[in-house]
């Protein structure tokens, strides 16, 4: 059987831990071209690394996504290195503090809208642009439950969160006759290092936390790996527009 992103040119944002990292691992083995993409340079290298030593294809760039020029060198990478760019997966994201809003900074506001829902804007930009003069490509971004739901976490998140959802629709729909599909991942709790550096807002958590009983399991990043797998194939091509939860049935409670 043919590998299912044969020789398929892929950005994965956030690419060095976590849900990024096993969707590189696993793309690359699929046949893809990945472009590493992770604010940690030490990450960065340590995943093409491991990518190249299987004989597979993988290139590095660091990339904060909240910097538009960071995340144009990261668009011109993938064309530059490989002469397309057929898969773009906003992975990178950052968790807030769990503030309600009377306590959010504008600091933690825009640090959390820069990365979540300001990066995938910039990238989807100018992916799209190259995917039209391609006739097709594949947008997935990692959204959450906390873009469904209003108790995941605190305002800014949340906030993103559903509005990288509403990116997703639009975009999804603006181009399903260009050949262009966008979908939406959102995970449940995720075994991932999202909360490392968290200090999180103690009344904020509280209330949070009595809804934490409710969740049946963690999920583990190489679950969301094959369904990001999964969207980024023609397996998944009447699928546009959509939002795909993997949260183990916790919303469903």
């Amino acid at each position: 059987m043919g590998k299912m992103l044969e020789n398929k040119v892929v950005i994965i944002t956030g690419a060095g831990s976590g849900m990024g990292r096993a969707m590189a691992l696993l793309f690359a083995t699929e046949g893809a071209k990945v472009i590493v993409s992770d604010i940690n340079t030490a990450r960065v290298d340590n995943v093409v690394k491991e990518i190249l030593s299987k004989g597979e294809t993988a290139t590095g760039i660091v990339t904060n996504v909240a910097k538009e020029e960071d995340v144009t060198k990261m668009i011109d990478a993938a064309i530059k290195n490989y002469g397309a760019l057929d898969i773009l997966v906003n992975n990178a994201g950052v968790m807030d503090d769990f503030s309600p809003v009377a306590e959010v900074s504008n600091e933690l506001w825009n640090k959390v809208i820069g990365v979540n829902l300001n990066g995938p804007f910039y990238a989807c930009r100018l992916a799209v642009q190259q995917m039209l003069k391609q006739g097709k490509g594949i947008i997935i971004n990692v959204s959450s439950i906390g873009g469904l739901n209003g108790a995941r976490a605190g305002t800014a998140y949340t906030s993103s969160k559903h509005a990288l959802i509403g990116l997703t629709k639009n975009l999804g729909y603006m181009y399903a006759a260009k050949g262009i599909r966008c979908n939406a991942i959102a995970p449940g709790g995720v075994n991932t290092n999202i909360m490392d550096g968290v200090n999180a807002n103690k009344a904020g958590l509280d209330i949070i936390s009595k809804g934490m009983a409710t969740n049946p399991r963690f999920g583990e990043a190489s679950e969301i790996a094959e369904l990001a797998l999964f969207l980024a194939s023609d397996k998944s091509s009447n699928v546009n527009g959509a939002v795909i939860v993997a949260d183990g049935g916790w919303t469903a409670y």
